[in-house]
């Protein structure tokens, strides 16, 4: 017998984030659940280098901390927590699905390609406005900008690239898609949750997917696209104060 496909289901597991943690420190944490599952749907088996780059400086009391397009979602939300009051917002919201209806504050305008649309954001709203929509569409690629108390975030608004196994003759991407400047101790905690002191870090991560997973009793494609599980393991590459570190994890998301 078939196994009954609930897409609401899996949608209302991506909105329970009991514990607000990046994808690499719930990984390496053993606590791959629903969130990092949905993250990885998009990669196929293969080896992907240079993935969740992670630059910072530590500046005074505060850090400069630079990364690729990975870490936009998280910032966004670990950012917009901080606010009580309205916020200037600019940027895009990266959607296959069309967000007008849920969205509760203004969206200039709709770009669409290939199915991808593409909501250009330029107004001040309540930062629950922009966490509510976070919640019903968390697949959608938040590349949004703004400043808030202890925290000034900057994202390129575009679309990242797509996941791509790596070949050879390649250049290392750089860490340069969101640039955050933060007094936030709890980010700089779960960004750099192995290294306990630096002044200088740098962080790249390699994913080798070993094994797709594939559902029993499942036929539909979709279906089998959103229910396989990754398996395979994760190499944290980190050089910090000249030094150089490396650290790996198995996983099955």
């Amino acid at each position: 017998m078939q196994k009954k496909y609930n897409r609401k289901k899996v949608y209302k597991a991506l909105k329970i984030l009991a514990l607000m943690e990046s994808i690499m420190k719930k990984i390496f944490s053993g606590n791959s659940d629903e969130e990092v599952h949905s993250e990885f749907i998009k990669f196929s088996r293969g080896k992907f280098e240079n993935k969740y780059l992670i630059n910072a400086k530590k500046q005074k009391d505060k850090w400069n901390i630079k990364t690729s397009s990975e870490f936009a979602n998280f910032f966004v939300r670990k950012c917009l927590e901080k606010a009580s009051e309205d916020v200037k917002i600019t940027g895009v919201i990266i959607s296959i699905f069309n967000i007008q209806n849920s969205a509760q504050f203004e969206i200039s305008n709709v770009k669409q390609f290939a199915g991808v649309k593409r909501f250009v954001i330029n107004c001040v709203t309540n930062a629950k406005n922009i966490l509510d929509l976070m919640n019903k569409q968390p697949r959608a690629f938040y590349a949004l900008s703004f400043s808030v108390p202890g925290c000034v975030l900057k994202i390129k608004a575009k679309a990242p690239k797509n996941s791509k196994p790596s070949t050879n003759g390649v250049g290392e991407p750089k860490a340069d898609f969101c640039s955050l400047k933060t007094n936030d101790k709890s980010i700089v905690e779960d960004l750099f949750f192995d290294q306990s002191d630096f002044n200088e870090i740098a962080i790249k991560h390699t994913l080798q997917i070993d094994e797709i997973i594939l559902p029993q009793g499942v036929s539909d494609p979709v279906q089998l696209r959103e229910l396989a599980k990754r398996k395979g393991r994760i190499i944290r590459e980190i050089k910090i104060n000249g030094n150089s570190k490396r650290k790996e994890k198995e996983f099955e998301a």
